[in-house]
């Protein structure tokens, strides 16, 4: 009885700190793999361009910019931009 305090803290600490980040650095691992030639995107950096070579040897990318072309590793992309440029923008009907 006297270590179910701590089995419950454990519990606690597992289902809200430990699981969420291991979800998480799975989706981020999914995406950079599921990365294509084309796809516009975001770097962690907060750069935007083009994916236009990808390099499964070193795991990494060359992303075409405005200032030329960069090479980056796939975990330094953030997000895929070229579904949410394409999606129809919301309309606020309210107010």
């Amino acid at each position: 009885m006297e270590f179910l305090p701590i089995l419950a803290m454990f519990a606690v600490v597992y289902f809200f700190m430990i699981a969420p980040q291991m979800k998480r650095a799975k989706q981020e691992k999914k995406f950079a793999s599921e990365l294509k030639r084309g796809d516009r995107v975001i770097t962690k950096s907060g750069m935007h361009g083009k994916v236009v070579d990808l390099n499964d040897k070193d795991n990494s990318c060359v992303i075409e910019t405005m200032a030329g072309k960069m090479k980056f590793e796939r975990s330094a992309i953030s997000m895929e931009m070229s579904k949410k440029l394409s999606a129809p923008p919301i309309v606020n009907k309210g107010k």
